[in-house]
């Protein structure tokens, strides 16, 4: 399954760093950009978390609630979160449904192996529960820049 821009989110409930849980649903009434990254504090997923941590004020402003998402356990989540100081919750998507629904699960080749892991991919959500804007196999240097322009054009 693929989410495609002016379609519905596909709503979720799932668990959080800090033991909380997150509907996708509860966050209508304001823009949500939900970014899938492969794993807690590898380099790429590092820089791109980092940057959306030090992008906050100009989110906030925009009134948009961040959301990071990766097959990372809860346990991983709160490492991550606490070693990077970030201000924004992390999903913990074990079993990878919410993967499936936003069909970021891909196959990827790596040195001719093929193996099934996360495409870096951004979904920016408005205020009524509708995608706007996909980013896939994002390029961490400028996204964040990149995504909070599109925000403001809401």
């Amino acid at each position: 399954m693929s989410v495609e821009e002016g379609k519905k989110a596909p709503d979720f409930t799932a668990p959080t760093d800090g033991g909380g849980k997150l509907k996708l649903s509860e966050l209508r009434g304001k823009p949500v950009v939900l970014y899938f990254y492969p794993k807690d504090d590898t380099p790429g997923c590092t820089t791109q978390a980092c940057g959306f941590r030090d992008a906050a004020p100009a989110y906030k402003k925009l009134k948009a609630q961040v959301i990071g998402i990766s097959k990372d356990s809860v346990a991983r989540h709160d490492k991550f979160k606490a070693k990077h100081d970030l201000n924004f919750p992390l999903v913990s998507d074990e079993d990878g449904k919410i993967c499936e629904k936003y069909g970021t699960w891909i196959e990827k080749s790596l040195y001719g192996r093929k193996y099934m892991g996360i495409d870096r991919a951004t979904f920016l959500i408005d205020k009524d529960g509708v995608v706007r804007k996909v980013w896939h196999k994002v390029k961490v240097k400028g996204h964040v820049e990149e995504v909070a322009e599109a925000l403001a054009a809401l």
